[in-house]
């Protein structure tokens, strides 16, 4: 087995039931990879957590399956494939209105492979050289933030000046236009929210997106990296709806604060 493939899965989750990290339910995640030792070995280790899976040795085939209907509740992409790769599938996702959440599992690792990735709407970047055990924690945060954190939901629906969160399906609003984040993106706006007037450390922000006390690049502070690229892409997008959109305010070397009307 290849080195980049037995990091990942060489820790499989053991025992019966719900182990920790799995979902109440059963979800149903795609594993998008042209290495069929890594696409099944991965899939032993999600099935033995709980997860259902589905799988496609090439971005082609993910996309021939989505446009007939077909969906899932996370997708683990690979970045190069053939016929049709990570990004491109990711676009097309995008621009088809799957609003499905998509972590990147590469062997790449650099910087601007990460930014790119996130750039293009994924909600996490993860290198293959992580343990399973992290790919579990990703996945159950995505649809889990605050079980897994152990805090008390928010309202179903919230509201600070312009902007109106609803928490039951993700989605935010400006001035009663739909603003289009990902799930990761309106976590971080909610985030800033709830902290509305003081300001969220770029590494709070960063155990928001990725789990707490992850290591983000060789010497740890590659977090801020990751976190001003999550920011960017959300004022963008509140732009976009309003091109006067200035209240998500940077206090460099510590983090940002959303400012109120």
């Amino acid at each position: 087995m290849p080195s980049d493939v037995a990091s990942v899965v060489s820790s499989p989750a053991s025992g019966h039931g719900s182990p920790p990290g799995a979902p109440a339910g059963r979800q149903l995640v795609a594993i998008v990879d042209d290495d069929s030792l890594f696409r099944e070995s991965l899939s032993i280790n999600l099935v033995e957590a709980g997860f259902l899976v589905v799988e496609f040795p090439d971005g082609a085939d993910a996309v021939d399956y989505f446009s007939k209907g077909g969906t899932c509740d996370v997708i683990l992409l690979d970045w190069r494939m053939p016929k049709m790769d990570g990004p491109k599938v990711l676009r097309w996702l995008r621009a088809s209105n799957f609003d499905i959440p998509v972590i990147f599992l590469t062997v790449l690792d650099d910087e601007i492979y990460e930014a790119a990735a996130l750039d293009g709407g994924a909600v996490d970047f993860i290198e293959k050289s992580r343990s399973f055990s992290i790919v579990l924690k990703r996945i159950s945060l995505i649809g889990g933030r605050h079980a897994a954190s152990g805090e008390e939901p928010p309202d179903v629906e919230q509201h600070i000046g312009k902007l109106e969160l609803r928490h039951d399906c993700k989605r935010a609003s400006w001035d009663g236009k739909q603003v289009n984040l990902t799930v990761t993106e309106f976590d971080i706006v909610s985030l800033l929210i709830n902290k509305c007037g003081s300001d969220a450390s770029y590494r709070e922000i960063y155990d928001l997106v990725h789990g707490e006390g992850f290591i983000a690049g060789i010497d740890g502070e590659g977090h801020r990296v990751n976190v001003r690229t999550f920011i960017k892409r959300i004022r963008r997008k509140f732009r976009a709806v309003d091109e006067n959109f200035g209240h998500i305010e940077n206090y460099p070397a510590f983090g940002y604060r959303w400012r109120p009307e």
